[in-house]
């Protein structure tokens, strides 16, 4: 990635469904903050998204805001989806908002955090003993694999009965450049990467696996193992730290991700982002979202965690910006206000908890208590 060129920044703010708008309001209290801090004029565009979009266009995106996506440096989403729009037809759905921006703006490398905070050992399903100090980073190819695969559909058989069909396909430069993803950032981490597949009984496994050793060449400083993804599975809950980074298909992706996430206590936490290849200007596209989703049964009630599409503008900082200082800033603050006890209702088991509101005053506080003056990079 590269420096921040100038001091302006363009982003595209989708808050989208549920508790998307409330957590994403908060958020922009952090964005602002670091906006002051650091010198940087964050240029924000808000537009519709989801169900939202639907309600005002009958779209679930409509043709302006993907050209604004396309304009933008990054774009900062919310969350979309909720039962009032369930039982539209699949391609209508509030979830196509994402797909449709994903393939536009060619987000095929989709990196999903999975931390383990120290003051939130006891919220994990498993012993504290096998998560303490996890630190695993998902690499999803999101553009390709089964969601994406031609065709698809449904049919009745001679004999009357129903069939579905949906097709998993896979190029290998597909391939090769989430892998690519996936080794340039451990060589940030502790340099090492487990591919995932079904090589054993799928076509796309196979080539998948041929294809990450061949680029693991390049990276001679990073160590390849491979992994099938039914095993990887298990061992995500049997052994989870053995993990630094996974780089995985589409369809393994979204659940190992998932399975990943519920190791820390709360899917409230965990950002994401979804990352192109490098543009013209030398910056991917990016899309930055919390992977908690819309939670409709608790929108407008004000008590929705933030933290995890706060830390997704914190790896926007990391990637689109080029400010590792900062965003170590802000994940240092997020672990501070954790170990003073600070919980929204998603993580407190039970003890008192704070509003969406209040969590993100503490996390200010706690910014503020430790900002130094630095510039943006030129």
């Amino acid at each position: 990635m590269v420096a921040v060129s100038e001091r302006t920044f363009r982003l595209l703010v989708l808050p989208g469904d549920g508790i998307g708008p409330e957590i994403i309001a908060q958020t922009l209290r952090v964005v602002e903050h670091f906006g002051a801090d650091l010198g940087i004029d964050f240029q924000i565009t808000q537009s519709l998204v989801g169900g939202a979009s639907i309600d005002a266009h009958d779209t679930p995106i409509t043709e302006a805001v993907v050209e604004q996506a396309l304009a933008s440096d990054a774009i900062l989403f919310g969350a979309v989806g909720g039962p009032r729009w369930d039982q539209r037809p699949r391609a209508t759905r509030p979830e196509v908002g994402i797909l449709r921006l994903r393939q536009s703006l060619d987000l095929f490398a989709n990196l999903r955090p999975a931390v383990c905070y120290p003051g939130l050992l006891d919220a994990s399903a498993l012993r504290p003993e096998l998560i303490e100090g996890l630190d695993i980073l998902i690499v999803r190819e999101a553009t390709a694999g089964v969601y994406f695969g031609l065709p698809r559909g449904q049919a009745v058989d001679a004999d009357g009965g129903r069939r579905a069909y949906d097709s998993q396909t896979y190029t290998e430069a597909e391939i090769a450049r989430a892998c690519h993803v996936a080794f340039q950032i451990a060589r940030t981490r502790q340099s090492r990467v487990c591919s995932v597949d079904k090589a054993n009984v799928m076509e796309t496994g196979a080539l998948w696996r041929a294809v990450a050793t061949g680029v693991s060449a390049a990276y001679p400083d990073v160590e390849l193992s491979h992994m099938y993804a039914d095993n990887c599975a298990m061992q995500l809950v049997r052994q989870p730290r053995q993990f630094d980074v996974i780089v995985t298909d589409n369809l393994f992706g979204d659940i190992l991700s998932d399975a990943a996430a519920a190791l820390t206590g709360s899917l409230g936490l965990l950002p994401s982002a979804s990352l192109s290849a490098p543009t013209a200007s030398g910056r991917p596209r990016a899309l930055y979202e919390p992977i908690h989703g819309s939670a409709p049964d608790i929108a407008g009630q004000g008590v929705a965690n933030p933290i995890g599409a706060i830390l997704s503008f914190g790896l926007c900082l990391r990637h689109s910006l080029d400010l590792p200082e900062a965003a170590d800033r802000l994940e240092r603050a997020v672990r501070a206000i954790l170990a003073d006890g600070i919980r929204t209702r998603d993580i407190a088991a039970g003890a008192p908890s704070v509003s969406c509101a209040a969590m993100t005053d503490a996390l200010l506080a706690a910014l503020q208590a430790s900002s130094s003056p630095e510039p943006a990079s030129a």
